[in-house]
């Protein structure tokens, strides 16, 4: 398919969600969940993977289209030389049946349709076993998977696709219910579009209401929280970082990843954007699924668990998908969640602090999850991280200490002290770090800023200088925090950095002092 990714819309219910197409062509959808395999799969191949398209039967549409007022539920509009047509597209939530709803109305004169279903399951490899029904319908199964569409529209099949004609005239209506249910299990009942409509604009709107005027920006605050809840999955409280897989960084290029999944460091500017704004069943739903997903050992900490917080996300990649616009490979699972990355246990720090400042109540598993990572921290917090190729700051962990809540104020505030003695600043090492972090490399910062020695001066600075640079890379961490829009705890990496430097001048500063005082033979030196 070469739709631009710009042309597609947002549907959803809270569980699962699709893209639908400026042509009315359905080109993404997962059932039941958004990490379920796809039965709509063109957005990553060709109309042989999967889609579902219902557009005017001539040319020279004119088209345009909308959100309804504050909710999530999509107007497109065709203008044709015969007449206006409106096709609504919505999902509603779910009352034991998953359900997509498209709703084909004329506003004036006649427009002439055509339909065109391919259904294909497993990312678009399967085809199913299609029978049609008594009432006009047709009831899809493959494996554990049985779509139904229900319809007053007659169809017939051509080839693998299910196809249709009908015309709408001003006041007249189709309506189109494409359902999911196991194929082990009976038959769901209908739902009845009357009530699912206005039940489904009455949740959103509600939802919208609850957002306050935060002036000019009003609007377009309350659409990116639509469709932050769009991404939530309700049952959990997980909010995924994307709706797709595999949507190329630069088209043609090779980083196509699966972002159906729910990333840690997205925890404290989630719930920070949710309780500012009121909405704090959210805020509380999602702290309670951080909570559950991190539960054990603190060593299997993942950067992302899956929507129920699943740790098992084996990566593939889809041979028979040729990719979005060319772009391969299509994978499937995100390998990324093996990766040893630190400073998720500062996010996780800084979600539960922020949690408690915002008003949260607290929850009973904070100061278990605090009593289980700080001793894991204590240990791990000078070994090497072989898993990413990188050396870990040897750095104190008080930061994160004082951000968790519920944590006595009478624990250690720092590392226990180093048999080896720290090399000297006068020596001039290079970094211990090998590689820049992620962040100061977006920010274009130097090397020499965030490592953990500094290479020039080449002698022993006095101790108002290092007072002057502790103060200047303090600034530094909060400049780099309102740039790249994170909070302090996101800059873990940075503030360790700054810390570790300037605990080891001030060590080697106080022990060249006592050697070079004649009083200073019995004096030991001060801790760092």
């Amino acid at each position: 398919m070469s739709v631009p990714i710009e042309d597609y819309a947002l549907i959803g219910d809270c569980e699962t969600a699709a893209l639908v197409s400026k042509n009315g062509s359905i080109d993404w959808l997962c059932f039941p969940r958004f990490d379920s395999p796809a039965c709509f799969a063109a957005l990553l191949g060709a109309e042989d993977n999967g889609f579902w398209s219902l557009s005017p039967s001539g040319e020279n549409v004119r088209v345009t289209r909308r959100y309804r007022n504050d909710t999530l539920i999509l107007e497109t509009e065709f203008q044709t030389e015969t007449g206006t047509a409106v096709l609504i597209d919505f999902m509603p939530l779910r009352d034991g049946t998953s359900d997509l709803m498209r709703i084909v109305e004329g506003r004036s004169g006649t427009v002439a349709f055509d339909m065109e279903l391919n259904l294909r399951f497993d990312y678009g490899r399967t085809v199913p076993w299609v029978t049609h029904g008594e009432d006009g319908g047709i009831t899809a199964i493959a494996g554990p998977d049985r779509l139904t569409l229900n319809c007053a529209v007659p169809l017939e099949g051509r080839g693998l696709s299910t196809v249709g004609s009908f015309q709408v005239a001003a006041g007249e209506s189709q309506i189109f219910i494409l359902t999911w249910s196991p194929s082990h299990m009976p038959q769901p009942a209908q739902r009845q579009v009357e009530y699912a409509l206005p039940d489904t604009e009455e949740f959103w709107q509600s939802f919208a209401a609850t957002c306050p005027k935060v002036g000019r920006w009003t609007e377009q605050v309350k659409r990116s929280l639509i469709t932050l809840k769009a991404l939530t999955y309700m049952p959990t409280g997980g909010i995924v970082a994307a709706a797709t897989t595999s949507l190329p960084e630069k088209i043609g290029g090779p980083r196509n990843w699966d972002y159906r999944y729910c990333w840690l460091r997205d925890a404290t500017l989630t719930l920070l954007a949710l309780m500012k704004l009121g909405y704090y069943e959210e805020a509380s739903a999602w702290r309670r699924w951080l909570l559950r997903a991190v539960a054990g050992a603190p060593a299997q900490m993942q950067i992302m668990y899956g929507v129920a917080g699943e740790r098992n996300l084996l990566e593939w990649q889809v041979p028979w998908l040729s990719g979005y616009e060319g772009s391969t490979p299509v994978r499937i699972g995100n390998a990324a969640a093996e990766q040893v990355q630190l400073d998720v246990y500062g996010e996780v720090a800084d979600a539960m602090l922020q949690a408690r400042k915002g008003g949260l109540p607290p929850h009973h598993r904070e100061r278990e999850l605090a009593a289980a990572i700080l001793p894991f921290l204590e240990k791990s917090g000078w070994s090497p991280m072989k898993a990413s190729g990188r050396c870990a700051a040897s750095a104190s962990i008080s930061p994160i200490r004082r951000s968790w809540p519920g944590w006595p104020s009478t624990a250690p505030s720092r590392l226990p002290r180093r048999t080896a003695s720290p090399r000297p600043p006068h020596v001039g090492a290079r970094s211990q770090i090998t590689s820049m972090p992620r962040f100061a490399r977006r920010l274009s910062i130097p090397n020499s800023a965030v490592s953990c020695r500094p290479t020039a001066p080449r002698r022993l600075m006095p101790a108002c200088c290092i007072s002057a640079w502790s103060a200047s890379s303090r600034l530094m961490i909060r400049a780099m925090s309102r740039q790249s829009r994170r909070s302090s705890a996101s800059c873990c990496a940075m503030a360790c950095c700054c810390a570790t430097r300037r605990r080891r001048w001030t060590t080697a500063y106080h022990q060249a002092k006592a050697r070079s005082s004649p009083a200073a033979s019995g004096s030991s030196t001060p801790s760092a």
